[in-house]
């Protein structure tokens, strides 16, 4: 199995949540072993996905390098990911990756239109062989040794359109496809219009995420899962985990995650080597692999 990239260049222009400013997004091929980069085209700064270059994870995972940053790049990743792309230049000419319609169906179709394009490196993954985890109080995250990928997230909001859900996808591409990336982003009325008073969340609206009053869900059209919710956490771990920078084999589990918790899980992963192996894909290791991002 090889390290993939895209076929060709493709963009798209959408609304960037906090600013509400139209943002164009460009993703175009990069060689083997190059990894994701993250490119401003406006200030001319690239920004490759580390996790020392993680700046902020309060709200989004948001990205940095010399005073210039990129915020909610995790909906990108997450398709990207689950695409197992390994390689990839990401151009954006403001300072967020548009935010579409709140989860990662768009990037999925642009990367479907972009194609898959099989270059000549044998791929690397990461096989978890320790347990990690991370917890503050009663949340907490979780990598686990396992032959395959599966991510189990709980969620629990005193609020009662939501209440306890609890998801487990066994990952594959058309899996995540199917059960994961329609998902949306929500928020609550209250968050929001405390967000606008200090000149964020400008461009979120019914058309971008699932917003909720004290009682109920606004959106006219309702719910596209009636567990959207753990889904679309599902969805953002996943686009967060990507920045160990490659595929990894292993069990994601978590209970109230968050980005930011996502975050110290991928550095006290690559804390110590003992927790993890990098293996090149060949021969008979990559079936299991090959099935899920085929």
């Amino acid at each position: 199995m090889y390290q993939t990239t895209i076929q060709k260049a493709v963009e798209l222009v959408g609304i960037g949540l906090h600013k509400g400013s139209p943002v164009r997004l460009k993703l175009e091929p990069l060689d083997s072993n190059s990894g994701i980069v993250f490119y401003r085209s406006d200030v001319g700064v690239a920004i490759p996905l580390i996790p020392s270059n993680v700046v902020d994870t309060k709200m989004a995972t948001v990205i940095g390098k010399d005073g210039y940053v990129i915020s909610t790049i995790e909906h990108l990743l997450s398709a990207v990911y689950a695409y197992g792309i390994d390689n990839l230049k990401v151009i954006v000419d403001a300072d967020e990756v548009p935010v579409m319609d709140g989860s990662s169906a768009s990037f999925c179709m642009l990367l479907d239109e972009a194609c898959i394009k099989e270059l000549d490196s044998p791929k690397k993954i990461m096989r978890i062989t320790k347990e990690v985890i991370v917890q503050e109080g009663d949340k907490y995250v979780k990598l686990t040794p396992s032959p395959d990928l599966k991510y189990d997230f709980r969620i629990k909001f005193p609020h009662p359109a939501i209440q306890s859900q609890e998801y487990v996808l066994e990952f594959t591409k058309e899996g995540y496809k199917n059960e994961i990336a329609r998902a949306r982003t929500f928020g609550f009325l209250h968050e929001v219009q405390y967000l606008r008073s200090k000149g964020l969340a400008l461009g979120g609206s019914l058309e971008n995420a699932i917003v909720l009053d004290e009682k109920k869900v606004l959106n006219p059209e309702g719910l596209r899962f009636t567990d959207e919710f753990v889904r679309h956490k599902i969805l953002d771990a996943i686009g967060d985990m990507s920045l160990i920078g490659m595929n990894f084999v292993g069990n994601y589990e978590a209970m109230a995650g968050s980005h930011d918790l996502n975050h110290k899980l991928t550095l006290e992963l690559l804390k110590n080597t003992e927790n993890f192996e990098v293996i090149e894909l060949v021969g008979e290791k990559t079936a299991e692999l090959e099935k899920a991002y085929a």
